[in-house]
């Protein structure tokens, strides 16, 4: 990541609901073609975070940039170089993915093949299926899939493993850094830290309103080995979910 200009700026952001105070002035950039990571419980300011970047909420005070544009000033040329992952109440659940596609593409005002973008995220079976008939895996891949037809630079994605069985994430993680392979940036939040680690570049710990630690996940790990912490059980090169993957195959399934 050497040399590379950020695509988010964020300074000093503040956001406060009348006497409580969301974010107490956090600042961090997100490099461009990075995978970002926003770490932390729930409440601690990731998803107020994510909106106020997205355009989709306003801030208290600070300056928020994305790719040059002000969000105060040009939250719609920022809506147009987004994609930002929608609940799954997002859909109608008889349309066919190819429908929603068409449908999603008419509200960007751009010309898709919606065939092309079931292929990304390997849906193209499914192309006549209704989003209700779908598994989870499948649902998280199409409203992926969904984020990325107005061809953005910018795609955000929060929490797109909960609930998925051990081979779904595997294939989503390919999903995503595939994403980022075709020159998109992607920013993330995660419950899982297997997932930031295996995934992200960079990540930020929030924790009550504050970025309490910003580096990439072998920095973090590395800072926290050298200040003298050592588990309790020895690490193996291996986990449960690599066997499971391993005996069960990684082929994209039902799921």
């Amino acid at each position: 990541m050497d040399g590379a200009k950020a695509i988010i700026s964020v300074k000093n952001l503040v956001k406060k609901y009348g006497d409580f105070t969301a974010l107490k002035g956090i600042t961090f950039d997100v490099l461009e073609n990075e995978i970002f990571g926003l770490l932390g419980p729930n409440g601690a300011g990731k998803t107020t975070t994510l909106e106020i970047i997205e355009t989709l909420r306003d801030k208290t005070s600070g300056e928020v940039l994305v790719n040059g544009h002000d969000v105060e000033k040009n939250a719609g040329a920022i809506k147009q170089i987004i994609g930002v992952q929608l609940q799954a109440a997002g859909y109608y659940p008889n349309l066919n993915l190819v429908e929603l596609i068409e449908l999603f593409a008419g509200l960007y005002g751009v010309d898709t093949k919606p065939m092309d973008m079931l292929a990304k995220v390997n849906l193209q079976d499914k192309a006549k299926a209704k989003y209700k008939e779908l598994s989870g895996g499948q649902k998280q891949r199409f409203s992926i899939a969904t984020t990325l037809i107005n061809a953005p630079k910018i795609v955000f994605l929060d929490e797109p493993t909960t609930g998925l069985d051990p081979q779904a994430r595997r294939n989503l993680w390919d999903l995503i850094i595939d994403i980022r392979n075709q020159g998109t940036t992607v920013v993330l939040t995660t419950h899982y830290m297997d997932e930031a680690e295996q995934l992200c570049d960079r990540v930020a710990f929030v924790e009550r309103g504050e970025i309490i630690a910003l580096d990439t996940p072998d920095q973090l790990i590395d800072n926290l080995v050298n200040s003298g912490f050592e588990r309790k059980k020895e690490v193996k090169k291996a986990n449960l979910e690599d066997v499971f993957i391993t005996l069960t195959g990684k082929a994209w399934r039902e799921g």
